[in-house]
């Protein structure tokens, strides 16, 4: 009896001392580039190291509940590693497919919650999850990133928590950021030649992350939940959180929280084809065979006005005929969709049309034309009755809408977004979010969401300078890691920076020449992509429209040919046998060199080759437009002028 007495203190003693003198608890990525530590003291930190070099220092994390903190005094119950290798079958992107390998620690805690840690070559994430049996309160939590040294910044700065069009700050040091500012991610820090993006993924019924100095250092930061709203803000349709409470979200208490990513490179040409946040999000979870992205045909840049329209244009006279005349365009030149924005309907009763402006009518001609309408609506007159509307709009045989002003990232308004993308997949319908937050990887569950603003984009013309080249670049290295952005592209009248004016109402201007803004349909991201400019402008120039025509929003296959974060980039993409190749540079112009040597060995293809023009630097109208044969021996040197770029379409 005292031997088995003597056994069991024994083992009581081994498991204590395992409990808490655990081993090394990292993992490393499947190229041995990155590695994610975590040390467990009186709390839970991590670090992260990138090519031997530490990147973030030790940094604390933990998850506040109401009567508990994950993370506080930590006891390691187990702890459990797995290498994965998968594929992911895309519906659409910029591949066919996507390579899914990584590696990943789980490390279970007493107190019933874990902590995830996985290395991608991409990056490297943690996450938080809860195995509690009743519902939690989030009253806050702690998300630290110590970076080593003192990088420097490139940050989507805004003092609210209801705005993602903001144009991007750039500080020569994290010091440099006064207390309390806070910015929405992806971040971009840049230190000792590693530039790192901090983003999140899997944000579901969970408010967004920013990132706010604090103390010296960067920290994550939430929206409160909302306690009480009333509609304001626009036209008194935009709900307005006028009181919060003091805790960031109330949710089931078994469940995954976001990942929070970071992403380091020291080849800036990695960052344009990472899809990390895509891939650490939440899985296929609808039938996508009948999404169909594509290119449309849209009113609202340049205030309706067609000036060979050979009918009354401009916003009062948005009606039936005029809407034809759209789609009579769009099925000329192989656009799929007709975009109808605000105007069409009741704000409050989308039930109630514009009786100028017949909807059914408008849908039943552009199908004939082979030609579908997405419809606009705001958010809040939308989730309010939601079944109905979406069962109208499919009644309809609408094929998409633009939803707009969420303008919230709390935990209500995050789960519209899943609300609305299951609602509408249910009926056939695709949705283009707009004023919207970031997107964190909600696409990849729900294809049918095509795009989300959240960028400062081409609207910003109207009314200030922010739309400019520098900015493009920058947002190429950023915005564009959450995932697709609709930035509306499309300007035929470029302008220098010395001669830009912003113009509204009327017909707007854009920065940048001609070849920098058609650049934009190959290096951004937009599966729903709008060609924002009158159908009269298009049609002044039938060599572009050939382009415009031809280039798909989806791709089987990319290419980074070269890039330096925030002054330029060169991107091929292919499309079955077709190859579209996009450069763009900021506000200094630059010669490079296109090698082409990615091409099939002995293929000749025909080459549409759209260039700055000699004087683009002073009227930013002017290109070149000249055929010829391109093979994978040919070496193109191209001279893009300050906020230029240029385009090669490669086809049989």
């Amino acid at each position: 009896m005292k031997n088995s007495a003597l056994i069991l203190l024994l083992f009581c003693s081994v498991y204590s001392f395992a409990s808490n003198k655990v081993g090394k608890l990292e993992v490393i990525s499947p190229d041995g580039n990155l590695t994610i530590r975590v040390s467990v003291s009186e709390k839970i930190f991590y670090s992260v190291a990138y090519k031997g070099i530490e990147i973030v220092t030790p940094s604390a994390i933990a998850l506040v509940l109401q009567d508990q903190v994950l993370g506080a005094s930590p006891k390691v119950k187990k702890t459990s590693k797995q290498n994965h290798k998968g594929v992911i079958n895309l519906p659409y992107g910029n591949f066919k497919t996507l390579d899914d390998r990584y590696n990943e620690l789980i490390i279970d805690f007493e107190g019933n919650y874990s902590i995830f840690l996985r290395a991608y070559n991409e990056g490297v994430a943690y996450r938080f999850k809860t195995n509690i049996d009743s519902p939690v309160t989030v009253i806050s939590e702690e998300a630290n990133f110590n970076f080593s040294g003192d990088p420097s910044v490139v940050f989507p700065e805004t003092d609210v928590f209801t705005s993602w069009e903001v144009p991007y700050i750039k500080y020569p040091s994290v010091s440099g950021i006064a207390e309390n500012k806070k910015a929405f991610t992806p971040v971009l820090f840049s230190n000792n030649k590693i530039n790192i993006v901090v983003g999140e993924s899997d944000v579901l019924n969970y408010p967004g992350m920013y990132l706010k100095k604090s103390a010296g250092s960067i920290k994550g930061t939430w929206a409160n939940y909302p306690k009480r709203t009333e509609l304001g803000s626009w036209g008194n349709f935009v709900s307005v959180v006028k009181e919060t409470e003091n805790f960031v979200a109330k949710t089931e208490g078994t469940r995954t929280f976001p990942w929070r990513v970071i992403m380091p490179s020291d080849d800036d040409k990695t960052f344009l084809t990472n899809d990390l946040i895509y891939k650490l999000a939440k899985p296929l979870a609808i039938d996508a065979s009948w999404v169909k992205p594509g290119k449309a045909t849209w009113e609202w840049w340049h205030d309706a006005i067609v000036e060979d329209a050979g009918i009354p244009s401009g916003m009062n006279n948005r009606n039936t005929a005029l809407y034809k005349h759209y789609i009579d365009f769009a099925s000329a030149n192989k656009l799929e969709y007709l975009m109808i924005d605000a105007g069409w309907s009741d704000i409050y009763n989308l039930s109630k049309a514009n009786p100028k402006v017949d909807i059914k009518e408008l849908i039943q001609y552009g199908k004939s034309k082979n030609v579908n309408i997405f419809l606009w609506c705001v958010a809040t007159t939308l989730i309010a009755d939601l079944d109905r509307y979406m069962d109208l709009f499919q009644q309809w045989g609408a094929a998409g809408l633009k939803v707009d002003f969420i303008d919230r990232d709390d935990q209500l308004a995050i789960a519209w977004f899943e609300k609305i993308a299951a609602a509408a997949a249910k009926r056939k319908l695709m949705v283009n979010f707009h004023g919207c937050s970031k997107p964190t990887g909600l696409e990849r569950a729900y294809p049918n969401i095509v795009n989300y603003e959240a960028v400062r984009g081409a609207e910003c013309s109207k009314w200030d300078l922010t739309a400019n080249p520098d900015h493009h670049l920058d947002v190429l290295f950023t915005r564009m890691l959450a995932g697709p952005l609709d930035y509306t592209p499309g300007s035929m009248r470029n302008k220098t920076k010395e001669l830009f004016k912003p113009i509204d109402p009327g017909l707007p201007s854009s920065q940048g020449t001609r070849c920098h803004e058609l650049s934009m349909y190959v290096l951004f991201d937009q599966p729903f992509a709008m060609l924002c400019d009158a159908p009269a402008e298009y049609r002044k120039y039938p060599d572009i429209m050939k382009f415009l025509s031809a280039i798909p929003t989806t791709f089987d296959d990319t290419k980074v040919l070269g890039a330096k974060r925030s002054e330029y980039a060169i991107i091929a993409k292919r499309k079955g046998d077709d190859w579209f190749v996009g450069a763009m540079t900021n506000w200094i112009g630059r010669d490079q060199s296109i090698d082409f040597s990615f091409l099939p060995e002995g293929k000749v293809y025909k080459a549409d080759v759209y260039l700055d023009g000699k004087d683009a630097d002073t009227d930013a109208t002017q290109y070149d437009h000249n055929t010829m044969e391109i093979t994978n021996k040919t070496k193109l040197n191209i001279r893009m002028a300050n906020g230029g770029g240029s385009i090669v379409y490669l086809h049989q």
